[in-house]
């Protein structure tokens, strides 16, 4: 099973590097149990560039944490403030019985599971575990049947809002898995996001994400274009990002993360895009729409272009910068 898992990861994650029914008696007492342990320790596995700032605010919270990444150096102010710092996916699995992941791809997510030193080693019964990454959800579908053999719960909980809205804890948290269990994943990620929303089973939260992500890449790449064309023809960036606004062109991406240089503060367009939500990543997202949409014979016509374009982007040294800086590369781009 393992390796059927890293297969599909590798198909989508390699190509491109928030009426329910009353609940049973017996998980109300499992909910009410982990209620009255809320301040037991929280494993947090990826403390990247949105799992950093997720992880500080259940810290704010008052939830003792369990800390693993890859890479030791991203550990080091946690272990600064005191909490635990560990070796491995599996010794969080060991000191906690709930345990948030924030990964990158479908594989870093099946290696930190499945993995030889991966949470199901040692994860307990009745453990919640909870996936905030960005996969594939057939993956996270593997996934939660494999926890569910050890005895724990897998929930996939995707997030939307970016670096910003996870400093703030203003994200938006888009949760499948089993509804008697949501209560419990709620108390955590109500630590971290102003939205929670229960979307259905295992792997609906990722569908929502991979919609939302279809939707934002095209927005953006249409931002970049309408003010690229005014900026061209002679309007001040600012006057038509402030007409833009007020108009029925007013988008996310126009109003809140614009992407041209000098129009707004506090966003990776003032600071030559660096930080945010990656290029790398979001091609990675839009290839997950782009399989999705194979699968499911659903024409994303726009989707599709918008993939190829950020592809592009990733092979023309943007890979690192924020997906937003895809209004430089149109300004740099004469060809198309």
């Amino acid at each position: 099973m393992a390796a059927s898992l890293w297969l599909r990861g590798a198909a989508s994650g390699l190509r491109y590097w928030s009426r329910r029914q009353p609940l049973a008696m017996a998980s109300v007492a499992a909910v009410c149990s982990r209620s009255m342990a809320s301040k037991t320790p929280v494993g947090f596995i990826g403390v990247g560039n949105m799992g950093n700032p997720m992880a500080k605010n259940l810290m704010k919270h008052g939830y003792p944490l369990i800390i693993y990444d890859v890479f030791p150096d991203a550990c080091k102010e946690f272990l600064d403030a005191g909490e635990q710092v560990v070796s491995s996916p599996a010794d969080v699995a060991e000191k906690a019985d709930r345990i948030i992941t924030m990964l990158p791809t479908s594989i870093n997510a099946i290696e930190a599971y499945s993995g030889a030193n991966g949470i199901l080693k040692k994860v307990k019964k009745g453990s919640l575990l909870i996936d905030s990454s960005t996969i594939d959800p057939m993956v996270s579908k593997e996934l939660a049947k494999e926890v569910e053999k050890m005895g724990a719960v897998f929930m996939d909980a995707p997030v939307s809002g970016g670096v910003g809205a996870a400093q703030s804890g203003n994200l938006t948290f888009m949760v499948g898995g089993v509804e008697e269990e949501f209560a419990a994943a709620q108390e955590l990620l109500g630590c971290m996001g102003s939205n929670v929303v229960y979307c259905g089973a295992v792997g609906t939260g990722q569908a929502a994400k991979i919609c939302n992500n279809l939707l934002l890449a095209i927005s953006m790449i249409g931002t970049a274009e309408a003010m690229n064309l005014g900026i061209r023809l002679g309007l001040d960036p600012k006057l038509l990002a402030k007409i833009l606004n007020m108009s029925s062109g007013r988008c996310w991406s126009s109003d809140t993360y614009n992407p041209v240089p000098g129009v707004m503060d506090g966003v990776p367009s003032a600071n030559n895009y660096l930080g945010g939500f990656g290029t790398t990543l979001m091609a990675k997202d839009l290839g997950l729409a782009q399989d999705s949409a194979t699968s499911t014979k659903s024409p994303i016509l726009l989707g599709s272009q918008a993939h190829q374009i950020y592809r592009m982007m990733c092979a023309k040294g943007y890979s690192k910068k924020d997906f937003s800086s895809v209004f430089q590369f149109l300004r740099e781009e004469e060809t198309f």
